[in-house]
């Protein structure tokens, strides 16, 4: 029988306090209608931008929820991966694709592990390549400007052009994903910030710029690639599926921004939820050639 709802299996951390992660991994999902299963990387007290935070590593834990999910028989249509705790952690993540790998499946990896030009606090730079190989297992991948330089060795840029934006997510789909997109792309001469995406199966490249503002909100990322993730799955083409995670986080940026409230706490996507399920408004996303 076919399962009436598409079924993801999330490999996230949950934060005890801030929307990121399987915070707000969980509702995305579940409001643009796929059912989550939940294999918790770590338990934290508080994300990772807030100093003192106390974190529980889970691995051993990650591995009898799969042993038990193998004598399940369970399937994915969506394997979704963001930060993992450690490298041993990109190992248990690479035998699950593996294992329950399907056709027609969508293997999405967010190569969480830096942002602003530096590693995560959790994070030494033995992390990289354990990760460039994780993403040679992905169909998808999301990395921001940082994680992106880092997976490509290059330097951080200040400004890029089209054609350097191209070279890049090139150059990521030449590690094995069939899409690359790219986050948090800066242009300092229009204040704005952008996102850009290649198909590899099309040979066509994508972008899709916003107004920056000046916030800095944990979790837009988490938030950037759940709706990129349901979208894809809801059978949108990439253009739209990157239209639509950009409306959605200016939206949750623009309904948070205007608060006297702690930037930590992350974007409130309680106000935002429910315009995942409204039509989109006009895209403007462009065709790079």
């Amino acid at each position: 029988m076919i399962n009436p709802i598409k079924h993801c299996a999330a490999f996230h951390d949950l934060s005890g306090y801030g929307r990121v992660s399987l915070g707000v991994v969980i509702p995305i999902l579940n409001t643009m209608g796929i059912q989550v299963s939940s294999v918790p990387t770590a338990v934290l007290s508080t994300h990772t931008a807030i100093k003192g935070f106390k974190f529980l590593d889970l691995t051993p834990q990650m591995k009898e929820f799969i042993s038990h999910w193998k004598t399940l028989n369970f399937s994915f249509d969506n394997i979704y991966s963001g930060f993992l705790g450690s490298a041993e952690q990109i190992d248990i993540v690479i035998d699950f694709i593996e294992h329950f790998r399907q056709d027609n499946q969508l293997v999405t990896v967010d190569p969480v592990m830096a942002d602003n030009g530096e590693l995560y606090a959790s994070f030494t730079p033995e992390i990289i390549p354990r990760m460039r190989e994780l993403v040679g297992y992905a169909d998808l991948i999301t990395p921001n400007i940082t994680e992106a330089a880092f997976l490509l060795e290059k330097e951080i840029p200040t400004d890029m052009s089209n054609e350097q934006i191209k070279e890049w997510c090139f150059k990521l789909s030449e590690l094995g994903p069939k899409i690359s997109v790219i986050t948090s792309i800066p242009n300092k001469k229009r204040a704005l910030t952008s996102v850009a995406g290649y198909h590899k199966d099309m040979n066509r490249f994508w972008k899709v710029e916003c107004t920056y503002l000046p916030a800095e909100y944990p979790g837009t990322g988490d938030v950037f690639t759940s709706v990129l993730n349901g979208s894809l799955m809801q059978g949108d083409s990439l253009p739209i599926a990157l239209e639509r995670a950009v409306q959605f986080v200016s939206l949750a940026i623009r309904s948070t921004f205007g608060y006297q409230k702690s930037e930590q706490e992350g974007v409130f996507i309680e106000k935002t939820l429910a315009s995942l399920n409204s039509p989109m408004n006009l895209s403007t996303y462009q065709l790079m050639e």
